[in-house]
């Protein structure tokens, strides 16, 4: 059993690696929350809208389709489409899951977005080269996690509350925030130019497929790039 006071030790351990990246999700939180009062959702709609489902990306898409009033089953496969990055994601997680029940795993999977995700797997692979006898710790992940709920839930509110009066709120350079925190995620899981080779393959297809065919296929077409593209070299090796 994990000593209490060693689980509050990674819960904020967790916690602290987080913030500077919370200090990054705020402001697109609000871009977001602001586009979405510009084209008509009141601020009830925008908190089920971030709290319910939780993931950034796929809110971004459905916002702009919402503006040209899609029907709804292009809204809800589009969403499919863009967080089927969260298959790999859990995926990547699983072998280190299995000592824990699956009645704490799955509720816990709800707040796994990809900053929270990228934070607590990167932490899990130090741990596992560095082989400590759990590479995974479950607190720390909560820490990493939990934190980025209210965050993004409240600028997103804040965001959709103040937009009208703002205006144009991508005029501010906040929308930049959204790139920069994946490049911060991205270097905090570098293990060599070999085991990259996997980010450019997803890269470079999704990139053909953006400027190809039209909707989100690109995101889906990425992510089984890069899995398939792993697969095959674990076998070759």
């Amino acid at each position: 059993m994990t000593h209490p006071h060693s689980s509050r030790c990674e819960i904020l351990r967790g916690a602290r690696d987080a913030l500077p990246v919370m200090f990054a999700v705020a402001p697109y939180a609000m871009v977001l929350g602001a586009q979405a009062s510009q084209v008509g959702l009141s601020l009830v709609e925008v908190g089920a809208m971030t709290g319910l489902n939780f993931a950034g990306g796929s809110e971004f898409a459905a916002i702009k389709l919402w503006a040209a009033v899609p029907p709804m089953l292009t809204i809800v496969l589009i969403t499919l489409l863009i967080n089927s990055r969260h298959i790999v994601m859990g995926a990547a997680l699983a072998p280190y899951l299995q000592h824990l029940p699956k009645r704490k795993v799955i509720p816990a999977l709800f707040f796994m977005a990809d900053e929270g995700w990228a934070i607590s797997y990167a932490d899990t692979l130090r741990r596992s080269s560095a082989q400590q006898q759990t590479a995974f710790s479950w607190p720390y992940y909560w820490g990493a996690c939990l934190p980025f709920y209210p965050v993004w839930v409240g600028f997103a509110l804040i965001g959709a509350a103040i937009g009208p009066a703002l205006g144009n709120i991508e005029a501010y350079g906040f929308s930049m925030a959204f790139p920069a925190v994946f490049i911060v995620l991205l270097r905090g899981m570098w293990r060599g130019p070999r085991l990259a080779c996997s980010w450019l393959i997803s890269l470079l297809v999704a990139i053909s497929v953006y400027l190809t065919v039209p909707g989100a296929w690109f995101v889906f077409a990425g992510v089984i790039a890069g899995m398939l593209f792993t697969y095959l070299r674990a076998i070759e090796s």
